[in-house]
C-alpha cells in the first residue's frame, strides 16, 4: 500500500536494507496463529457468493486455511508458479518508491506481523492477515498479477509529476475497494474489502453506498475515506477491462491535466458517471462509523 494513504509514521529499523525487507519471516505464537485461523474464519462465512471467482480460486490453490499464517516461502514457490509473483516480509508500512519497486518486480510485500485480539475488527497499518489473506490470493490470477506489476511501474511516473495522491486513489479503488461484475452482478475483489468482516455485505447489498462503473480519470480526481466504510465504489468489467483502461492510458498527459488535489468528494455522483446504483448516503448521514452499516 502506498505509503499516503496512511498517516502512520515511517522508521526503517537499522538492521533493514534499502529494499525494507527483514531478514526472515518471524515465527508465530500458537496464539498468533489462532488470530490467523479465527479471523479466516470468520471471512469464510461471509465471502462465498460475493467474493469474486479469482479470489475464491487462488484462496483454494494457495490453501490459506490449512492453519496458521501461511509461511511465505511456500507461498511465494506456488505464486512462482503459476504468475511469477512472491511475498516478501516486512515491518511495517513502507516507502512508496520501495513499495512501487517491489510491485514493479513482481515482489508483494506483506506485513510482518498480525494484529492482537484487542484490534480483532480493525487495524488501521495492514497485517499479515490483511496483506496475505486479502492480497496475494489475487496475484494468482495473470491479468491481475500484470496490473499489479504495471501500477508498480507507474508509481514512479506519478512521483516525477507529484501526483501520488491521484495514484493512491486508483490503487484504493481498485486493489483496495474494488468490484467486479461477475455472472451479471458485482463481486469483491478489493482486499480491504476481502479481509474485513462487514464490508462485503455493505459494498455489495447496502442501499447506502454508490456503485459506479469505473472511469480512470474520474477516481484518479476522487478522494477516498481511509477509516471507515466506502461511500462510493467503482466496478470494472474484468481485469483485462482494468487493465486495458490503466496500462493503456496516457498518464503523462493525464498528470498534467490534474490538480494538485482531489476535485470530486468520495459521496459525490457526476454527471459522466456510468451509475449501477445511486446510494442514498444513509450510512454516512448518520456519522459513519457505528450506526448500522450492513442495514444501510
Amino acid at each position: 500500500m502506498p505509503e499516503g494513504v496512511f498517516t502512520a509514521p515511517l522508521r526503517r529499523p537499522a538492521h533493514l536494507g534499502e529494499d525494507w525487507v527483514e531478514p526472515a519471516q518471524r515465527r508465530y505464537t500458537a496464539d498468533e496463529d489462532g488470530i490467523w485461523d479465527a479471523l479466516y474464519a470468520r471471512q469464510m462465512q461471509v465471502l462465498p457468493g460475493r467474493a469474486c471467482s479469482a479470489f475464491l480460486a487462488g484462496l483454494e490453490r494457495l490453501e490459506l486455511g490449512r492453519g496458521g499464517v501461511p509461511a511465505f516461502d511456500r507461498l511465494s514457490a506456488d505464486l512462482s508458479a503459476l504468475t511469477g509473483w512472491s511475498v516478501v516480509p516486512v515491518p511495517m508500512l513502507i516507502p512508496d518508491h520501495v513499495f512501487f519497486w517491489h510491485l514493479a518486480n513482481r515482489r508483494f510485500p506483506a506485513g510482518n506481523f498480525i494484529r492482537t485480539r484487542d484490534t480483532f475488527d480493525y487495524i488501521q497499518e495492514p497485517d499479515v492477515f490483511h496483506d496475505v489473506f486479502g492480497h496475494v490470493p489475487m496475484l494468482t490470477d495473470p491479468t491481475y498479477a500484470n496490473y499489479m506489476q504495471e501500477y508498480g511501474r507507474a508509481g514512479w511516473k506519478a512521483m516525477r509529476h507529484n501526483r501520488l495522491k491521484a495514484l493512491g486513489a486508483l490503487y484504493w479503488y481498485t486493489v483496495e475497494f474494488g468490484l467486479i461484475i461477475e455472472e451479471g452482478a458485482p463481486r469483491v475483489y478489493g482486499a480491504g474489502i476481502l479481509s474485513g468482516p462487514r464490508e462485503a455485505v455493505f459494498a455489495l447489498e447496502g442501499r447506502s453506498p454508490n456503485r459506479i462503473m469505473l472511469n480512470v480519470d474520474r477516481v484518479m480526481r476522487t478522494d477516498y475515506v481511509i477509516d471507515d466504510l466506502q461511500p462510493s465504489y467503482f466496478v470494472i468489467e474484468s481485469f483485462a477491462d482494468l487493465y486495458h483502461q490503466t496500462v493503456e492510458r496516457d498518464f503523462d498527459r493525464l498528470y498534467r491535466a490534474l490538480g494538485p488535489g482531489f476535485t470530486y468528494a468520495n459521496t459525490a455522483v457526476i454527471d459522466v458517471d456510468d451509475v449501477l446504483q445511486r446510494g442514498t448516503l444513509e450510512y454516512h448521514l448518520r456519522g459513519g462509523r457505528g450506526s448500522s452499516a450492513v442495514a444501510v
